[in-house]
């Protein structure tokens, strides 16, 4: 997870790139080439960090807090400028032109590498989040992603780094507008006291975004992570720092120590904190607060009144060349990196790479980052020079080639349009295919048994699977259709009936997502035998008395799933259903099989107390592999079959069904088990019955759900004797 290029803060000419780096000078005026090293330094954090390790180093914060305060303190100077005009148009047109044109040729390289190397099942994700990043709003769009459970597959995509940029796309514009607009209305009213204005304006803004932060990253910190305003905090830290530097002197000795602190808690925060839990809470001040704290380290150099030899030595040694080339190209190699890393481990079928494997995508990042910086970026981004005095013949071709141009930007131009043009295609492509999805409810049982060819051994026509690949993700259960399940952030229970509406008889269904999929043969079923249906539902959390839960699958903690469940049991109590209808049990994270979660007796307790009876329904198996869950759409859309997709029953059933083993201590507990109706003897396959199991790695299909409504009739009626 990575960022945009900070902004520049004044322009290097070609003769001064030729001559050696210097950290700042009267003629180079505000220029930093040590924080071009530092930047050098947080993209190689960042690669590496994500190559090899699989982890957040703090590079991105780095590069937040850096872009504040290059663009924050340009835009700052040129309002506390009298005079100076204060048009945002140049600005804007800046921006575009150095921004744009290295986004949309690794875009374009990436649409042809996921049509080439991901299956289809994949391309909508990508068409999404091709336009996300293209409008820079790839943060909002996984914030989304993460805050649905039915998406979570969807987050780790080749364009998820690009969250960064929008956030700094997004920061760019708002605080154009606020410190323009400022200066327009207030320039008179303050005077010469207009620096302080914006020194409290800012500091108002970097604390109310500080406090959000913490705030959003204890009520949901996948969200936050993503979200613009509990992130602006470490923009505005630079740009405040923007404001006041040139009012710093320190002494050499404690500008050294500074630098010395600052260089190696960049260094070392990605070993010692894990930043995709704790980002962007408190935690990610050690990144922004040593950037911070090496700006101000060298602050005289900000006002040309240093020399590199009263530098302090970790600023000096940022600002030679090797660090200074690789801040240059940092833009390009965070683009390039994290696509080449995920199209790698995509085309391998690896959950993470070797050293060597590793190497060679850095190795390849380096290349394609160095000829983007150097024939798209700088040709695109610098102003074309004036008419040469010289023959063309004998200006060195790099300048040359430097030079914005026509068909260059004609290139770019169109690959955007075609990119656009392509994702909006795509995107009608499936709208179209997934209309066919309302004849799922409609299917012959005669030609799509599903489940009834595994327990009844009905015989399976040669037919077309469905849903199809593309058809999987929306078949849905009504209730998520409906709105009739609490999401991550919402803590509040939500009811809705189903079944015999009229009915006397009550089934309560309660629990998370793998409780709700059950809602459509519950439905049937209480239509046919006169009982209704009511839903207690919440994503990613069923009933238990755990004090901290946590998401099945990353582990984050989850609280509100917590006061939900203390909301749920006390509803449940005061309804008094006839029978509670939930999960009995969980997999493994440890070993193969499933079991009963200790956290659970609570409720059993609880229930049987106020003599609810419970219908504990056995939790259907979750497809992992290497650790990760899969999606048997991408498998068969990759080629593989109903068994190649699928898994050995013994890796996620044990071979007694772990709720029986409480039977006894809870007389109410009535068991139920459908793994005969997913699984065969010794496999899981995706596909029973010409009809797909799954529409993503571990909740059933509606469609396959349809056909287990008999079984679940028969298990049903042994339990309850209604019928």
């Amino acid at each position: 997870m990575m960022t945009l290029a900070p902004a520049r803060s004044a322009p290097v000419s070609d003769d001064s790139r030729g001559a050696p780096a210097a950290m700042g000078t009267r003629k180079s005026g505000f220029y930093r080439h040590d924080l071009d090293g530092l930047r050098g330094i947080a993209i190689a954090l960042v690669a590496v960090f994500h190559v090899w390790f699989g982890r957040v180093s703090g590079g991105v914060d780095v590069f937040l807090a850096l872009s504040g305060f290059f663009f924050g303190g340009k835009l700052l100077r040129t309002a506390l400028t009298p005079g100076a005009s204060l048009s945002a148009v140049p600005e804007v047109v800046r921006l575009v032109r150095r921004l744009l044109p290295a986004l949309v040729v690794v875009l374009a390289a990436a649409a042809v590498l996921t049509i080439l190397i991901q299956p289809e099942t994949r391309w909508e994700t990508f068409a999404d989040q091709s336009l996300a990043s293209l409008g820079y709003y790839q943060n909002w769009e996984l914030a989304s992603t993460a805050a649905n459970y039915l998406r979570a597959g969807e987050a780790v995509s080749p364009l998820q780094h690009i969250w960064s940029m929008s956030v700094q796309g997004q920061f760019y514009i708002a605080f154009l507008a606020l410190i323009f607009g400022f200066a327009c209305l207030c320039r008179k009213v303050f005077g010469r006291h207009l620096r302080t204005a914006f020194v409290v304006l800012l500091s108002t803004l970097t604390v109310a975004s500080f406090v959000y932060a913490i705030i959003a990253h204890n009520i949901d910190q996948a969200t936050a992570y993503y979200n613009s305003f509990a992130r602006a905090w470490e923009l505005l830290l630079g740009a405040l720092v923007g404001a006041v530097v040139p009012l710093v002197r320190w002494p050499m000795w404690l500008r050294t120590l500074a630098a010395t602190i600052a260089l190696a808690a960049i260094l070392s925060c990605g070993a010692f904190i894990d930043g995709v839990k704790e980002f962007p809470g408190p935690w990610a001040l050690v990144p922004v607060g040593a950037t911070m704290l090496f700006i101000v380290s060298a602050a005289n150099l900000m006002t040309g009144t240093g020399s590199d030899d009263r530098s302090p030595l970790p600023n000096r040694m940022l600002a030679t060349k090797p660090f200074v080339s690789l801040g240059s190209m940092a833009y390009s190699l965070y683009l390039w990196h994290w696509p080449l890393l995920i199209f790698w481990l995509s085309y391998t079928g690896h959950s993470h790479t070797t050293f060597v494997e590793g190497t060679v995508v850095l190795l390849v990042s380096g290349v394609l980052a160095w000829l983007t910086t150097h024939y798209v970026e700088e040709p695109l981004r610098l102003q074309k020079s004036a008419k040469p005095a010289v023959p063309a013949q004998v200006i060195p071709l790099r300048t040359r080639l430097k030079r914005p141009t026509i068909v260059l930007g004609s290139v770019v131009a169109l690959l955007g349009v075609a990119l656009t043009a392509t994702s909006f295609t795509w995107r009608e492509h499936v709208t179209v295919q997934r209309a066919n999805g309302k004849e799922l409810a409609g299917l012959s049982a005669r030609d799509y048994p599903g489940a009834r060819a595994l327990l009844n051994h009905e015989r399976v026509p040669k037919l077309p699977m469905r849903p199809t690949v593309l058809e999987a993700k929306d078949d849905l259960p009504a209730s998520t259709l409906d709105g009739c399940i609490s999401d991550f952030s919402n803590a509040d229970v939500i009811t809705c009936t189903y079944g015999d509406k009229d009915a006397t008889r009550t089934i309560a269904l309660a629990g998370g997502s793998h409780a709700e999929h059950w809602i459509t043969a519950l439905d049937l079923l209480g239509r046919l035998h006169n009982f209704k249906v009511v839903t207690y539902l919440k994503m990613g959390c069923p009933l238990t008395t755990e004090e901290v839960p946590l998401v099945m699958g990353d582990n984050r903690p989850y609280p509100k799933c917590h006061q939900w469940n203390d909301e749920v049991m006390s509803r449940l109590i005061a309804d008094r259903p006839a029978y509670v209808f939930t999960t009995s049990t969980r997999p493994w994270n440890i070993k193969p099989g499933d079991v009963m979660p200790g956290t659970y007796i609570g409720i059993w307790e609880t229930l049987s107390k106020n003599n609810i009876p419970v219908l504990a329904m056995r939790d259907t198996p979750w497809l992992v592999r290497d650790g990760q869950p899969f999606f048997p759409a991408d498998c068969l859309a990759k080629g593989g079959d109903a068994v190649s997709c699928g898994v050995k029953r013994s890796e996620v059933l044990s071979d007694r069904n772990p709720t029986l083993d409480f039977v006894g201590q809870f007389p109410l507990l009535k068991p139920l088990d459908m793994s005969n109706a997913v699984c065969r003897k010794d496999y899981c396959r995706v596909v029973e019955g010409n009809v797909l199991l799954y529409h993503d790695s571990h909740h059933i299909s509606t469609t396959y759900m349809r056909t287990m409504t008999g079984e679940l009739g028969r298990q049903m009626a042994a339990a309850t004797g209604w019928w």
